[in-house]
């Protein structure tokens, strides 16, 4: 079975925190929750417990996420000693972007794919973290990754999502495929 995981984290800090945007590896991860599809189990990591997650992303056939490329992978980064953007990842933001021009949130995606939306936003998940309300962060986290994994079946499944555009319903035909095996691939992940 291909080891894909579906990837989305939260952050210790809001931008504001950090002097603005285009700042994202100064955010500090609060957590990062993983479905692994080879084991079928969601999982959360704590910043503390970040050294196991770095070997079962380095041996991942592939990274999937919502803009995880331009947000968690640059988060994420500073805690590992391999480039995370060298593992195979599929960025639904990204795609979508591709073929609209411009970004939507995933919101707009869950509620008009999935017929709901998410369960909070990424403020509420800051005063989670900053309020020591650990399992209300990880429900909210939990949440992200399992919407993120329909969506992305949906778009495997159908090559296409579907949006909210204000008060329109909209389709974006995808490309999806399926990533090849890394079978066999061996490195050490070592946490910074």
């Amino acid at each position: 079975m291909l080891k894909k995981i579906v990837l989305d984290l939260e952050t210790q800090n809001l931008f504001q925190d950090v002097g603005g945007r285009g700042k994202n590896h100064l955010l500090k991860v609060s957590l990062c929750g993983i479905y692994d599809y080879s084991t079928d189990r969601y999982t959360m990591y704590e910043e503390a417990e970040l050294p196991k997650l770095a070997p079962i992303l380095q041996t991942a056939d592939q990274i999937i996420g919502f803009n995880i490329k331009d947000f968690d992978f640059e988060v994420l980064q500073p805690y590992m000693n391999f480039n995370l953007s060298d593992i195979p990842y599929y960025d639904l933001l990204e795609e979508i972007n591709k073929v609209l021009g411009h970004r939507i949130k995933l919101e707009a995606v869950a509620q008009a794919t999935l017929g709901s939306g998410k369960s909070g936003d990424g403020k509420e998940a800051v005063l989670y973290y900053r309020n020591g309300r650990m399992d209300l962060l990880k429900k909210y986290c939990q949440d992200d990754v399992r919407i993120t994994r329909l969506i992305y079946e949906y778009a495997l499944k159908n090559q296409k999502i579907i949006y909210r555009d204000y008060f329109a319903v909209k389709e974006v035909a995808l490309s999806v495929a399926e990533p090849v095996s890394r079978e066999g691939v061996t490195h050490q992940a070592v946490l910074f």
